[in-house]
């Protein structure tokens, strides 16, 4: 009896550890992702003449509801509303794409005509 109770002990806590632990980091479940990145950052408006690059630079996550903005350094505009879907780090349409995960943060994407790049980790 005192072994049948032992090795319902040791699953039930094998059941519970394996349930409380979640790997999947999904951007729109938690604030994981929000924070900041730091490495090149670079963003172009053919509009106003306006080029601005630099190795040293840093992009700041910041969930606002459903959708982010990425809050860039050096002068340059944020990014806002950029809706990204549950269970989706990487982010591909028409307008570009943007990769998030805990360490790294690359975004290729085009608003208006203007152009943000970054390819930042943390």
């Amino acid at each position: 009896m005192k072994k049948s109770l032992k090795i319902i002990g040791i699953a039930f806590f094998t059941l519970a550890l394996a349930v409380s632990c979640d790997n999947d980091n999904d951007p729109s479940d938690d604030n994981l992702f929000v924070g900041t990145y730091n490495g090149s950052v670079s963003y172009t408006d053919p509009d106003s003449n306006t080029d601005i690059s630099t190795d040293d630079g840093r992009v700041t996550v910041v969930k606002v509801g459903d959708s982010y903005n990425f809050d860039f350094s050096d002068g340059i505009p944020t990014l806002k509303d950029v809706e990204m879907e549950k269970n989706q780090n990487v982010l591909i349409n028409s307008d570009g794409t943007i990769s998030i995960d805990e360490g790294t943060l690359i975004i290729a994407f085009t608003k208006g005509g203007e152009i943000w790049g970054a390819d930042c980790s943390r």
